[in-house]
């Protein structure tokens, strides 16, 4: 599920535009979605997000895997809900 916790907070953070703001709508601390973006980006071993003080952007490389994270968590929720 680690990996899928990362996903879903690299999603988060690229569709809030920032840590605080994406950490805020998956009801956790900030550190705990940086740590997972982190870890992520460690183990895919690619930048994903550009990071300054004041701004969060997507690095093409980031903009790419967004893409296909997306469909992922829809299946994955499509999956789940199939069940309940």
């Amino acid at each position: 599920m680690d990996r899928l916790d990362a996903i879903n907070a690299f999603a988060a953070v690229a569709d809030a535009g920032s840590f605080t703001h994406g950490a805020r709508g998956l009801g956790v601390s900030a550190g705990q979605v940086s740590k997972l973006v982190a870890r992520l980006e460690n183990r895919l071993g690619a930048r994903l997000l550009n990071r300054t003080t004041r701004d969060v952007s997507l690095t093409d490389t980031g903009r790419a895997y967004l893409e296909r994270a997306r469909q992922l968590l829809e299946d994955f929720q499509a999956l789940e809900s199939s069940v309940s």
